[in-house]
């Protein structure tokens, strides 16, 4: 029978991982010699991975259920239970089996670590837990009958797929064909230069800004995390510190730069709206938040962030 291997998604915790982000995902790929990508995660546009795959020319097909209705569905239940004694009660064991779960994905997560047995276990006992506190259905929003349209939906396909960590364990009992990557992978240097772009969007009261500044300018880039990446997340750290001078350089130089990135296009103009009003240009501010309106694909910070340029003049404020 075809094999299937299960590539785990974090999500946005992505973003966080030195040694398991959205290149080390493609990296993944590329040792198991797989094109085509199967979709089985959420369906967040924002999703970190996506802007990678595309970067590095994956095809992607989508095969995860839309599942917004049953988290509406969860949503109505928990404001229900919230009224009642014996419902508290079930939401505090609830909330105490993810409790756990945080606590288990605390520090670097790797590839050994995702796909050790210790891990795998961890998740299926918080699903049981759900399940106990608030029932298979709405509780669960669903859980076991969403699996199972998962793996109804790949049955018969073979290759990789793109799997929500807490997912992986029970797709693994109802797919024999299924498994795990080997646990003796070592990530590259694409994952190591997305950790560098990755951690220099996500600015910590505490880091070194000279030290950051500098790595991203000892990069020149690469197809999955490209130099006007690397020369926005350095334009967000002049920024923080009211250097709009040099903000405005790297992000023009960025934008000029801009090729067929998915999400940049618009994260790059979005600021680079905010700088232009910051300086007092506010004619050319609102053509850039214009222009980001106008693009195909916008993130939603992008967008929020263009909208709320256009209906007030974004001014610099620093502590």
């Amino acid at each position: 029978m075809p094999s299937l291997t299960l590539l785990p998604d974090l999500g946005d915790l992505l973003r966080l991982q030195p040694q398991y982000n959205s290149a080390t995902l493609i990296e993944l790929l590329d040792s198991l010699s797989s094109r085509e990508v199967l979709w089985l995660s959420g369906s967040d546009p924002d999703h970190p991975a996506r802007d990678t795959l595309a970067a590095a020319g994956r095809a992607v097909q989508e095969l995860a259920p839309d599942w917004a209705w049953a988290d509406a569905e969860y949503d109505a239940l928990t404001g229900f239970m919230r009224q009642y004694p014996q419902g508290q009660q079930r939401l505090r064991a609830a909330g105490a089996a993810q409790q756990q779960l945080e606590t288990a994905l605390q520090g670097p997560l790797t590839l050994a670590r995702l796909t050790s047995p210790d891990l795998l276990g961890e998740l299926t006992a918080y699903h049981a837990a759900l399940a106990q506190a608030l029932d298979e259905g709405p509780g669960t929003r669903w859980h076991a009958r969403r699996l199972d349209e998962l793996a109804a939906a790949v049955q018969g396909h073979e290759g990789a797929a793109i799997v929500a960590l807490d997912d992986v364990p029970g797709l693994l009992e109802r797919l024999p064909h299924a498994e795990l990557p080997g646990a003796g992978f070592v990530p590259g240097e694409r994952s190591r230069l997305r950790a560098l772009a990755d951690r220099a969007l996500l600015l910590q009261e505490h880091d070194d800004l000279s030290a950051l500044l500098s790595a991203l300018e000892r990069e020149q880039g690469d197809r999955l995390t490209s130099r006007a990446e690397l020369q926005y997340a350095a334009a967000g750290i002049h920024l923080a510190v009211g250097d709009l001078k040099s903000a405005r350089a790297l992000l023009e130089s960025a934008a000029h730069a801009l090729t067929n990135e998915r999400s940049l296009p618009g994260l790059v103009l979005a600021r680079l709206g905010q700088v232009r009003d910051a300086q007092g240009e506010r004619d050319l501010a609102t053509r850039t938040y214009r222009a980001v309106m106008a693009l195909k694909y916008v993130p939603q910070v992008a967008r929020e962030t263009a909208q709320a340029g256009l209906e007030t003049p974004f001014l610099l404020e620093l502590e």
